[in-house]
């Protein structure tokens, strides 16, 4: 149960956005281009590029980022609450 003071969990700064995409595309891409290796490799690399990112960019922000944001925010709170507790 949230406390009536306790202040919302904020947007994440420039540097945790960046690291949370980075956690969600690296290995999204990774796992497309494992998986799809023998279908894209006969294709330019433009064309390559295009499939993937038309497969990773959905998966990354309807799949993997709205989670990343909860659990960002689950951390967050709980290390605001276990502050709260140790200050007198």
């Amino acid at each position: 149960m949230s406390e009536p003071n306790a202040r919302p969990i904020g947007p994440p700064t420039k540097h945790q956005l960046a690291l949370m995409i980075w956690l969600c595309v690296f290995p999204t891409l990774t796992l497309i281009n494992l998986t799809l290796a023998d279908w894209l490799r006969p294709m330019s690399p433009v064309l390559r590029t295009f499939v993937l990112a038309t497969v990773a960019v959905p998966i990354v922000i309807y799949g993997l980022m709205p989670q990343l944001h909860k659990a960002r925010v689950r951390v967050l709170g709980a290390r605001r609450s276990s502050r709260r507790r140790t200050d007198p």
